[in-house]
């Protein structure tokens, strides 16, 4: 059995939601950012974290998700097609990681941008970071128009992996998702989806 750990709300919320589609017996701890013991288990601190039952562990959320939609096809997580396809999925997902996710750190932790410690100087920080957030979900909403899923006929773990940073941006963004209603419409159909409830229920998020 695979037992996850993660922290409530964070992006950790991707893979707790891969898991519920799954529908096999998993474990779910929730750690602090900081906590000692957790730093054993993954010394960046960071969540998620897998621990695959097989003696090693597993970190990042990406490689954590492909990870979990191989060992369990039948879940239909994993994007299977032609090698465009797959190449696809893997640009989506690197852009998550590497634009998407990163535009948000400045609104959680502006602090660590700036020597200053000014609440001005945080505050124009967290300005920048939601004007790059607004850039990214711009992309987005251009790739998501005419489609329900993230890729493809079907959901994958693209949409699980997207749907933290939607609830991210509905918070956090002066104009919520307002201005994106493709981006929308993919947040609120997660939202009702009954697996994804019972996570945001369990995590209390």
């Amino acid at each position: 059995m695979v037992t996850l750990y993660y922290h409530p709300g964070a992006c950790s919320l991707a893979a707790h939601i891969a898991l519920e589609w799954i529908g096999e017996p998993y474990g779910a701890r929730e750690v602090q950012f900081g906590d000692k013991e957790y730093l054993k288990i993954n010394p960046a601190g960071a969540v998620p974290a897998l621990d695959t039952g097989e003696g090693w562990i597993l970190t990042q959320d990406a490689a954590i998700l492909r990870y979990l939609a191989r060992r369990f096809p039948q879940a239909g997580l994993e994007i299977q097609g032609s090698a465009r396809e797959e190449a696809e999925a893997d640009r989506w997902s690197f852009f998550i990681t590497g634009d998407l996710h990163p535009a948000f750190f400045p609104l959680f932790v502006p602090n660590r941008y700036t020597r200053a410690r000014e609440k001005e100087a945080f505050d124009d920080i967290r300005e920048a970071a939601k004007a790059l957030a607004h850039k990214k979900f711009a992309l987005i909403e251009a790739h998501l128009s005419g489609r329900r899923f993230f890729l493809g006929e079907k959901r994958s773990y693209l949409d699980a992996y997207v749907f933290p940073m939607e609830r991210w941006a509905q918070k956090l963004l002066d104009d919520g998702l307002s201005q994106f209603p493709a981006v929308r419409a993919h947040h609120d159909m997660m939202a009702a989806d009954p697996a994804v409830q019972a996570v945001l229920a369990a995590e209390g998020a």
